[in-house]
């Protein structure tokens, strides 16, 4: 079997490690995860994929995002708390997407409730970050290999969203969320986006 050859940007930067998959991967490592995050749209998007992900890998999700947002009404989140019976059916079929029965249903309820913290919280960018007193936790990794899967605030976050009613909302998943919106700064030191 051919070895794939992987295109990858070829500028000198050190990236975290776990990028360097991909053209794809290095530029969703430069220019999204990590970088915090305010905007509800987005929010949005980042965890509808991060429970998509569940299970999988990051790459194996961020390949299909386009997909994803064809599939998920551009990640608007009124919209997709919409979707009916028929609407999961159609998505079942859509290739564009895995296409997980409990993960589509659990996107739908989700978006259901994400209105709710919006209500509840004014937003869910306020919700999200309370946690930490609006605070970037800023860990100083050296090595991936120091990086947890889950940690205290991760735990806590995850607790609250499931007593929310929140589906495939784990404490790894939600360590992984909270890295992406860039309330948990995981960049290696020597990363240069850091």
């Amino acid at each position: 079997m051919a070895k794939k050859i992987l295109e990858l940007l070829n500028d000198g930067k050190n990236r975290c490690g776990w990028c360097n998959k991909s053209v794809l991967y290095q530029r969703y490592h430069d220019d999204e995860w990590g970088k915090a995050l305010h905007d509800e749209h987005k929010h949005f998007e980042f965890l509808l994929l991060e429970t998509m992900q569940a299970g999988l890998s990051w790459y194996t999700i961020l390949q299909r995002r386009e997909g994803y947002r064809n599939a998920f009404a551009d990640f608007n989140v009124n919209e997709v708390a919409q979707f009916d019976r028929n609407k999961i059916e159609e998505l079942m079929l859509d290739t564009g997407i895995i296409r997980n029965r409990l993960k589509i249903e659990a996107a739908v309820h989700n978006a259901r409730l994400f209105i709710q913290i919006q209500q509840e919280y004014g937003s869910f960018d306020s919700y999200i970050w309370s946690f930490t007193n609006n605070q970037i936790v800023d860990n100083r990794w050296v090595s991936l290999s120091q990086v947890p899967a889950t940690s205290e605030l991760s735990d806590r976050v995850a607790k609250d969203l499931k007593a929310r009613g929140f589906k495939f909302v784990g404490s790894t998943t939600i360590y992984a969320h909270l890295q992406a919106i860039g309330v948990i700064n995981d960049h290696l030191l020597d990363c240069w986006v850091r």
